[in-house]
């Protein structure tokens, strides 16, 4: 939504590039923290609770965001919303993995994903009627606020639903755990065994069969152990090395996600299809309809994650990602260099600060790229929106450009923006955090899932705060900043290529042997003591006296 309502919200208040960069980071600034610390709250409170919660803090943020009253309310209000973002997108994932059956777990993981471009394709829809409806100052606060709308109605779906029986069964509550696993699998006997696998990896809950009474429950109930501090946890879950394995993959797989271009698209389409030229109403009402293409690639995802796999899905996703990215540089790359070419600049206008290029004013867009230049039939004069300062440096009869280029490449962005979404969603849309869901062992599951979504969240915070600055003239330039994305993306994609296992149809427990090693259950081994300087002896032989200079003291 923020994508749609930067446009009437940066018109009403003026806002610039950095101002805007700031708006969109609070949200994902919220997120992060939410996330980082939220592994405590989803492990006391259980996850059926820190979902509600959630939904709580997100539409308390959005009332405050429709009725900001100036750029720092806003600011604050964005913070709450992103909190509640926070401790949903680290929740919601792991209550569907630890109640789906393992067939089915991939699935209605990516189905929560799915979901979410559904939202926002719909808001985008919303939104572009919005803008058509109300006035700039209004529609920008309609936009944010009718976003707690599906809160609520998270809200209110999660009060009939269980809690999960994995957190039941860790924290002793067994009887109830085996309840909602009779009612969520085809027998009893299936329910029986899942619980039986579940409590093996659990710390402090005893699974021996000879402890059981007829109906399955453990007759003894081990005394739960003090919970540990933040810190201990951390430290506890970085030196088991299966789990540090897993964190290391499962976070690297999250900031791939991140840095492979997806917020710079769904924060800013309508800034991005704005410098392709198109208009305001129709940049809105574009990413509103180019959404689909996420959500009809998420729905591939969908239908195919428990058919070919994860492995498979991410990384023909990843594949066409990059050559979108890059296919995306280089249609800014042909408006740039196919625009009307510039005969001569005056003053102010020959030249601008530059990185990977020669700053000179050779094109139309090098010119309107220049604050306070525009254009007139080749030449490049200093004027404003109305027209030149001065009229004679104009040509007679020439049309005047200030602020965008004509653009005859427009329609390349479009299509390489829809080639992205739809491979994304087939792949890195959803599947990481279905996989980041179901790689940790139980013990170490809320504190490896928080940390992996407080990594995605701040490399989303890294990457929305700084592509309005880097896409600057200054600094990359719009195309090179597509071509440093789709380069990491590429990058990534040969690291996946040697280290991404597959976790199809496998039960959670069998997953984490997946990150287990031979040489894990070695006992370390005691550092060795340098032996004592040897000792001048005499040994005695067959009654001779032999003198030794140099006899180890253990020999003696």
């Amino acid at each position: 939504v923020i994508a749609t309502a930067m446009l009437p919200l940066a018109r009403t208040y003026e806002l610039n590039e950095v101002a805007q960069e700031m708006i969109v980071s609070a949200g994902v600034l919220g997120a992060f923290v939410a996330s980082f610390l939220g592994g405590s709250l989803i492990s006391k409170l259980g996850r059926r609770k820190a979902i509600l919660i959630a939904a709580v803090i997100f539409t308390f943020g959005t009332a405050m965001q429709a009725m900001s009253w100036d750029y720092t309310t806003l600011i604050l209000a964005r913070i709450v919303v992103g909190a509640g973002i926070g401790v949903a997108s680290l929740t919601t994932p792991v209550y569907i993995a630890e109640v789906a059956k393992p067939s089915m777990r991939g699935q209605l993981v990516t189905v929560n994903s799915f979901m979410i471009a559904v939202g926002q394709f719909l808001g985008g829809i919303v939104d572009g009627i919005i803008d058509e409806e109300f006035s700039s100052g209004l529609a920008w606060r309609l936009m944010l606020g009718l976003t707690a709308v599906p809160a609520i109605v998270m809200w209110l779906g999660f009060l009939g639903l269980p809690e999960t029986p994995r957190w039941l069964a860790s924290n002793n509550r067994k009887e109830e755990a085996l309840e909602i696993l009779k009612e969520y699998r085809d027998s009893d006997e299936e329910a029986m065994l899942e619980l039986q696998d579940m409590t093996r990896g659990i710390p402090g809950v005893s699974s021996d069969e000879d402890s059981q009474n007829q109906d399955g429950i453990s007759k003894h109930h081990s005394v739960p152990k003090k919970e540990k501090g933040f810190i201990s946890k951390m430290c506890e879950m970085f030196s088991d090395p299966p789990t540090r394995r897993a964190l290391t993959f499962g976070c690297g797989l999250m900031v791939l996600q991140e840095l492979s271009g997806i917020d710079i698209i769904m924060y800013y389409t309508a800034t991005i299809y704005e410098e392709a030229e198109f208009n305001e109403r129709a940049s809105i009402w574009l990413s509103a309809v180019t959404a689909v293409a996420h959500v009809v690639g998420i729905g591939i995802s969908v239908f195919l994650v428990e058919r070919a796999g994860r492995r498979i899905l991410v990384l023909a996703s990843l594949f066409l990602v990059t050559i979108s990215l890059l296919g995306l540089g280089g249609s800014f790359f042909l408006a740039w260099i196919k625009s009307d070419p510039v005969v001569f600049a005056i003053d102010s206008c020959v030249s601008q600060p530059a990185l990977i290029w020669s700053g000179r004013t050779l094109f139309c867009h090098d010119c309107t790229a220049i604050p306070g230049c525009g254009y007139c039939n080749g030449v490049c004069v200093s004027g404003s929106p109305e027209g030149p300062f001065n009229d004679q440096q104009c040509p007679a009869n020439s049309d005047w450009v200030f602020e965008s280029c004509k653009n005859e490449y427009g329609f390349l962005t479009v299509i390489f923006i829809v080639v992205y979404l739809l491979a994304f969603g087939i792949g890195m849309g959803g599947l990481p955090w279905t996989i980041n869901s179901e790689i940790y062992p139980q013990k170490y599951r809320s504190s490896a899932v928080s940390f992996s979504t407080a990594t995605n969240w701040i490399c989303n915070l890294i990457s929305s705060s700084t592509f309005l600055s880097l896409k600057d003239p200054a600094a990359l330039i719009s195309y090179g900043t597509f071509w440093l994305y789709g380069t990491v993306s590429l990058m990534g994609l040969v690291w996946l290529c040697f280290v991404m296992p597959e976790t199809k149809g496998l039960s959670l427990e069998e997953i984490e042997d997946l990150f287990r090693r031979d040489r894990d259950n070695e006992p370390r081994k005691p550092k060795q003591l340098l032996p004592p300087p040897p000792l001048a002896a005499t040994v005695v032989l067959e009654e001779e006296k032999v003198p030794l200079d140099f006899v180890d003291q253990a020999s003696i």
